[in-house]
């Protein structure tokens, strides 16, 4: 068994170290391969703004306004949204319904956990 370290960039098996970090030789591409593992221990989980976990059935804060396409006023910073739905895989990743407005999906980059 080799110890071949692939560039996440481009797949190639010609890696080598510098300092603490790996350096592909055939793209030049440098990564840190700590921080590989941990975003590869991230990947399918859904995150608010601050980093937290987001699970089925949460409630989450709105932290800045946003506009609704066709509603006459936004969706105010503050408006606490209950009992949310995940949509791993989507751009718009939560489902939820929202008081005066009705359902709807939000990004999870714009809400906290409450």
């Amino acid at each position: 068994m080799s110890d071949t370290v692939l560039c996440p960039k481009c797949s190639s098996e010609f890696t080598y170290p510098s300092d603490n970090m790996m350096v592909c030789s055939q793209c030049f591409y440098e990564w840190n391969p700590e921080e590989a593992a941990s975003e590869a221990a991230n990947e399918g989980k859904i995150l608010d703004s601050n980093g937290n976990e987001l699970q089925d059935g949460d409630s989450v804060v709105v932290i800045k306004d946003l506009p609704v396409k066709g509603a006459p006023k936004p969706v105010k910073a503050g408006t606490k949204v209950k009992n949310i739905r995940l949509r791993p895989g989507s751009d718009h990743n939560i489902d939820c319904k929202i008081d005066g407005f009705g359902a709807m999906a939000l990004k999870s980059e714009f809400v906290k956990k409450a």
